[in-house]
């Protein structure tokens, strides 16, 4: 399907050929003969980033029409079948940046002669386009490489644009699934009840129109991604549309795995009837009844997934993952988490100031599929806050990748009981608890929020529940692992140690303080502790000696060689 019928390219074509001069980014060629194959791909490239660097969104390169005026219609036999001009967009997109390509070559059959015009896409923001390596634009009238600043006037140009919304020139209504055209219409009436009664009397492209799926006839990539056929990918190539599920043991090792892509309004809920969400039981404290609950609440599941396809960078070719393991569920989409934080994100009360594919999230959110604008996430935290459960992990530090986790079992008691008795606390609390239980770091000032309420204690970077919080979930004990002893109450165990043994090897003193020391400690910080408890007692309270070397130390009381 070409964007425009014969009578408009008719019209256009008259309003090109009255220009009083060519321009940078429209030319004519007679081309009688056979056009030379890296003649077109220089005009390609140099048409395409005069077009970008002139705000417009198309250039045109026109055969068969003299480029002087007054211009005539003189013919022209170049390519003189649909199967070679076809052929064409394959064989350009081979040499040209991101295999960029024709939008369309028109071919009019006029009383004349045969016209062609070939419509080329500007060049991407922030992207030029090459022909073979080089990049191309117009001087005056002719081709020659694109001089530096125009280079940098086209690099230094935001590349943020809607994907989205770019036309598949060739897609029609029937490239895209009935099956989810009819749930489409379903989910359409449901967010927008006050149109429901008018949905049924429109047509296929009428719809798409009101979700802003189609315009003039002409189908959008959103509208492949979402509710095209499975064959129908190619639309959009070589950007890709994949969802895959993953199935791993409590090892690692892969079990099962499927692979879904278009229509994603239906076969995301295959992806969710594979997820095996078990029944998970806990005691809440104080009594023997357990909490029955599934692993996963459907909320957070749907709303992590379809925030997943909402701001997927389709143009990476990447996958969308969901990786299911007996503790989690893993989600993972291409491209950089546009908010900067997930704190950002939960504690303003606006949306976000872009997206990534703003038809897209706006076509989601009329169907149903994700929250308003800006909500969904903060939404999904308050879930696994009432299910006592521990917060989504969103992993930010891989570029061009966003990691979700979210946990399907208690990570730590104390936490669990401590929502159950601290309804009180605001999410950002809870946030900077949940950061605590899981080992993560928290800022000076959010330590000195929670310290405040005798929520944690420890030094930084180690800090534990507090005695007050173990006491409200009975869990002294606990309390009494992490809490760390004076350094002179371990001193005083090594002294106590040479006076019965006289020396001890570092794999001693190791095996003396490794369980003594505090539980919030890794071994390897246990290990880096003992040795500046061994530093500090021989170089500063000068009361033992190291009679070995670094590689085989021996340690002894100071006292014995004076």
């Amino acid at each position: 399907m070409g964007l425009l019928n014969e009578a408009l390219l008719i019209e256009q074509l008259k309003d090109f050929m009255e220009l009083p001069v060519e321009t940078e980014w429209l030319e004519f060629k007679e081309a009688k003969g056979q056009f030379d194959f890296e003649n077109m791909g220089r005009y390609f490239s140099a048409l395409s980033n005069e077009a970008n660097l002139k705000g417009l969104r198309y250039g045109w390169l026109i055969l068969g029409v003299t480029d002087k005026p007054p211009r005539e219609i003189v013919g022209t036999a170049y390519k003189n079948n649909r199967t070679s001009l076809e052929k064409l967009k394959a064989q350009i997109a081979q040499h040209t940046t991101n295999r960029i390509s024709f939008i369309e070559i028109y071919e009019l059959m006029l009383p004349d002669g045969r016209v062609l015009m070939f419509q080329i896409p500007t060049a991407p923001l922030g992207l030029p386009v090459e022909w073979k390596g080089s990049l191309y634009g117009r001087i005056g009238e002719n081709i020659g490489l694109l001089n530096q600043q125009e280079i940098d006037q086209i690099r230094s140009q935001p590349r943020r644009r809607d994907w989205s919304a770019e036309y598949c020139p060739e897609a029609g209504v029937e490239d895209l699934a009935p099956e989810a055209l009819a749930r489409a219409r379903q989910e359409f009436k449901i967010k927008n009840s006050r149109l429901a009664a008018e949905v049924d009397n429109w047509d296929d492209m009428t719809f798409l129109s009101k979700l802003r799926l189609a315009y003039q006839g002409q189908i959008t990539r959103a509208a492949i991604v979402l509710l095209g056929r499975d064959e129908a990918q190619h639309f959009i190539s070589p950007a890709q549309a994949w969802l895959t599920w993953v199935l791993r043991d409590e090892h690692g090792i892969e079990k099962d795995y499927r692979h879904f892509g278009p229509p994603f309004l239906l076969n995301s809920d295959r992806i969710f009837e594979l997820i095996r969400n078990l029944t998970y039981r806990y005691l809440p404290g104080n009594t023997l009844f357990p909490i029955e609950i599934p692993q996963y609440e459907e909320y957070v599941m749907r709303e992590t997934l379809h925030n997943c396809i909402a701001h997927q960078d389709y143009q990476l070719g990447a996958r969308i993952n969901v990786v299911e393991t007996p503790d989690y569920l893993l989600f993972t989409n291409a491209g950089t988490f546009l908010p900067g934080s997930v704190e950002a994100v939960i504690t303003r009360d606006a949306p976000p100031d872009s997206y990534r594919n703003p038809l897209l999230v706006q076509a989601m959110v009329n169907l149903n599929m994700i929250d308003a604008y800006g909500s969904g996430i903060k939404r999904m935290f308050i879930k696994q806050r009432e299910r006592f459960f521990p917060l989504p992990d969103y992993e930010l530090n891989e570029p061009e990748r966003v990691k979700v986790r979210i946990p399907g079992k208690i990570i730590n008691e104390n936490y669990t009981r401590l929502l159950i008795n601290r309804s009180d606390l605001d999410l950002k609390t809870i946030m900077d608890l949940d950061k605590v239980q899981k080992g993560k770091a928290i800022s000076t000032e959010d330590a000195k929020k929670l310290r405040a309420q005798g929520l944690i204690e420890g030094r930084k970077p180690n800090y534990y529940v507090s005695a007050q919080v173990a006491a409200i979930t009975d869990d002294k004990s606990g309390y009494i692992r992490n809490r760390a002893f004076d350094d002179a109450h371990y001193k005083d165990m090594i002294i106590e140690f040479l006076n019965k043994f006289e020396t001890a090897s570092r794999q001693d003193i190791d095996k003396l303080l490794m369980d003594k020391l505090s539980d919030v400690l890794s071994d390897t910080q246990k290990r880096k502790k003992i040795s500046n408890l061994l530093y500090d007692m021989s170089k500063r309270d000068k009361s033992i000696k190291n009679l070995g070397n670094d590689s085989k130390s021996k340690w002894a009381l100071l006292k014995y060689f004076k």
